[in-house]
């Protein structure tokens, strides 16, 4: 494909890469709000629940690197378009014969596996295709289109369970995933190191090792503990090989992450600025499903209709952040951003159980605007710190650390809203029994109060609100953390990010 040719179609070729994008996103959370019928219809228990979340996860996260390189040397569109057909091919198989929870756990890994070469190669296509002074706007529209992936995954998920069944989110994506292949193969180019530099394959499986294990350590942390000997183990084990993997990438005469690439500051701080907005933003989404399901007592739909503002918000600023870095620096617009993310979190602490939706409206859009004026400048800065061929490797290690971002803050801030809903929690006189699950998990408490009330027992409805009530405490007190670490985030953006 000449290059004239692939200038006229760069933004209809931004639009595929999108579609591509927001299907690897979409998979990361319908299949969450499905999770209740799966356990009705295959019998699931929590553990098995807990793995049908983490095996897409921990997959996806661990190959990234690797998946980028992989893009990088034998082609960017190859990448996406196999990524593409794992992912459909696997969804349609499970949704047609899926019969134990083993073997939806099999499928949620290899779709984590697909996406890893997906989710790379749509933002290094991107920064390809288009010329250096169109790339912030091309990669906010990109950052857009991330920003509403998770919302858009809740509300088609949500329809899909309500409409029909679990099976129908996994049904959700072989159409849109054969639009997407069609649409690739005729109007994408395969662009790839030229230099054809030969794979790292002990870097591969060191990125591997240290990737997957952090992240399963820090996803497991809650439920088994902190100080385990499974979340210790595997994560000091993690640690171990991430500094192994360094010392060996700047031996390696083909490393496959330059490390020299983490001394440009613009790279750096990106990457930092990203990892850390991102753990705001995932926490603060983990506990409003919570928050708007067992306390405001919507269902899996409605409760994402709420979410609504966040895009909306986040895709408009996303999308002109561009021309604000021009007029005011990159490390002022990214560190401004942070700040309104800080002040969102700032009011959420005020929020109670009866507060206005007009308020929490307010804070979901300054979020987005937040998300919006933070990630597409720090996302174009860490694209423009390294080469085109390693383009692949570069969009990877920005995927990498949104998903160890979010991660983080899912874990700590979820600790944080338990260790303080423990705290708070009052179990009704007469309830004793229960008192282990009920002042553990406030899912549970609403469940077993549910159950009461079913059965005529006045208590029921004294542990639904005593439970609520411990866990607005516990949501709104561990949203000063989301605040600190914004702040923080703000005043290292500021101090050292390039303007430029």
């Amino acid at each position: 494909m000449d290059p004239e040719t692939i200038h006229r179609r760069r933004w209809i070729i931004l639009g595929i890469m999108s579609l591509s994008l927001v299907i690897t996103l979409l998979n990361n959370v319908t299949v969450n709000v499905a999770l209740p019928e799966l356990s009705k219809d295959l019998g699931a228990d929590n553990t098995e629940l807990q793995w049908i979340m983490d095996a897409y996860v921990v997959v996806f996260g661990g190959l990234l690197l690797v998946m980028g390189a992989v893009g990088d040397r034998f082609g960017r569109r190859h990448a996406l378009l196999a990524g593409l057909a794992i992912v459909g091919l696997v969804s349609a198989l499970t949704a047609q014969y899926a019969s134990t929870s083993e073997q939806v756990i099999g499928a949620r890994a290899m779709m984590g596996f697909g996406a890893a070469l997906v989710m790379p190669a749509t933002l290094s296509v991107i920064v390809v295709v288009f010329p250096p002074e169109e790339r912030g706007k091309a990669v906010g529209v990109w950052v857009g289109m991330a920003g509403i992936g998770a919302p858009i995954g809740l509300l088609v998920g949500g329809w899909a369970v309500e409409s029909f069944d679990w099976r129908a989110v996994f049904w959700i994506n072989p159409p849109i995933i054969a639009l997407a292949m069609v649409l690739s193969v005729l109007l994408v180019p395969n662009s790839k190191d030229e230099r054809e530099a030969p794979m790292d394959p002990i870097g591969a499986v060191l990125s591997v090792g240290a990737l997957g294990s952090i992240l399963y350590a820090i996803i497991e942390g809650p439920s088994v503990g902190w100080t385990s000997p499974e979340v210790l183990g595997l994560g000091g084990m993690g640690l171990i090989l991430a500094f192994v993997f360094v010392r060996w990438e700047m031996r390696a005469e083909h490393p496959m992450l330059p490390i020299g690439f983490f001394e440009n500051k613009g790279f750096t701080l990106g990457l930092v600025a990203i990892s850390l907005a991102f753990f705001v933003m995932f926490s603060f989404m983990f506990t409003q499903m919570l928050h708007f399901q067992l306390v405001r007592g919507l269902s899996a739909f409605d409760a994402a209709l709420k979410f609504l503002w966040l895009p909306l918000g986040l895709m408009p600023s996303a999308a002109n952040s561009d021309r604000l870095c021009e007029k005011f620096g990159s490390n002022n617009v990214v560190s401004f951003g942070l700040v309104l993310i800080a002040t969102a979190m700032l009011i959420f602490t005020t929020v109670d159980g009866e507060t206005e939706y007009s308020i929490l409206a307010v804070i979901f859009f300054l979020i987005g605007v937040g998300m919006g004026l933070t990630m597409a400048p720090s996302t174009t800065m860490v694209m423009d710190s390294i080469p085109d061929d390693k383009a692949g490797v570069g969009s990877a290690t920005n995927d990498a650390s949104r998903e160890v971002g979010g991660a983080f803050g899912i874990a700590i801030v979820g600790s944080a809203v338990n260790e303080i809903y423990q705290r708070e929690m009052v179990v009704p006189n007469g309830l004793e029994s229960h008192s282990g699950v009920v002042s553990e998990s406030f899912p549970a408490a609403i469940r077993i109060g549910n159950e009461l009330v079913a059965q005529g027992n006045v208590l029921g409805m004294e542990l639904i609100d005593n439970a609520q009530l411990a866990f607005v405490e516990g949501m709104t007190g561990a949203a000063t953390i989301s605040a600190l670490v914004a702040i923080v985030n703000a005043v290292l953006v500021k101090l050292y990010m390039p303007k430029r």
